[in-house]
């Protein structure tokens, strides 16, 4: 049964004036047209929905208990439209994103200022977890968007935009000997306790992958799961840390100090990531749009 939104239109025209001159004004239709519409519904149904005589036109009884029901799909075919039409301009909606900490706790905030004056109405949850976590809620279709460091693991199945590439800074205590370095190599870190990222983690993995080919060691002595675990222990004195400089903020925040790495200089891609062959909302693409705008001010 195929049934379209012009013929119920027409038909609650007709049941709301009793004529079917008022009908085709409000419908914006030629009566010809509009009677056409009425007998194309009535055939649909089967049967008669409309009285007419030369004097009178009335509702059938079927006609007058098809009659709310036809204003109910009417409003909510309107309702529907509407709703669409919201978010598509961006009135109504929302959005769910991922991001590391060192990017969410820093640079995402300014982001989502500028999103929120744009599109006061779209609702944004934002998921701050590991790198390697935002990669897979991506790929899930848990979150739309992620911004993350670029893994060296493959991610065929992901698109990936670079939006800066981020270097890394040796972070140390406030009352540290290397500070008197303006940079600093890690022949010099040999010397002190060093605390890394636990396994797994696509930093520790670069940072290893870069001394094996300097064929350097590490003198490992603590670990942790979390970057700012790893700067606070920094700060109170339990070693020193290479880390990316999206967490100079925090360190400083921490009454830390930071310095250059360099011999060799490490860094990382951060980038924004979306899934292959499924497309973005609305809302999705205009946080992009936003992304791609931004100013990210590393060291």
């Amino acid at each position: 049964m195929n049934v379209t939104i012009k013929q119920l239109k027409a038909f609650v025209a007709v049941a709301k004036t009793r004529s079917f001159a008022e009908a085709a004004e409000l419908v914006y239709l030629s009566q010809p047209a509009l009677s056409i519409a009425i007998k194309n519904l009535e055939e649909t149904v089967g049967g008669t929905l409309l009285a007419r005589s030369t004097r009178t036109l009335a509702l059938t009884p079927e006609g007058e208990a098809f009659y709310p029901v036809a204003e109910r799909l009417l409003a909510d075919w309107d309702d529907a439209m509407l709703e669409l039409h919201n978010l598509f301009s961006l009135k109504r909606g929302k959005l769910s994103i991922a991001a590391m900490p060192s990017f969410a706790g820093q640079q995402l905030p300014s982001v989502l200022g500028g999103y929120r004056q744009l599109y006061p109405d779209i609702n944004v949850t934002v998921q701050d977890v590991v790198a390697e976590a935002v990669v897979e809620m991506v790929r899930s279709g848990r979150v739309e968007v992620g911004i993350a460091f670029l893994p060296d693991s493959s991610i065929d199945d992901l698109n990936f935009e670079t939006l800066f590439e981020d270097r890394f800074v040796v972070a140390l205590p406030a009352d540290h000997p290397l500070l008197e370095k303006d940079a600093i190599t890690w022949n010099q870190l040999k010397s002190y306790p060093f605390i890394a990222l636990q396994r797994p983690s696509s930093i520790r993995e670069v940072i290893e992958r870069t001394l094996e080919e300097k064929k350097f060691n590490l003198n490992i002595e603590l670990e942790s799961h979390q970057l700012i675990t790893i700067i606070r222990m920094v700060v109170c004195g339990l070693g020193v840390s290479v880390v990316p400089s999206l967490c100079i903020p925090q360190i400083e925040q921490l009454g830390g100090q930071w310095r250059p790495l360099k011999a060799p200089v490490i860094t990382r891609k951060v980038g924004i990531f979306t899934r292959k062959r499924y497309p973005l909302s609305a809302a999705a693409t205009a946080m992009i749009d936003v992304l791609r705008k931004g100013e990210f001010q590393l060291e």
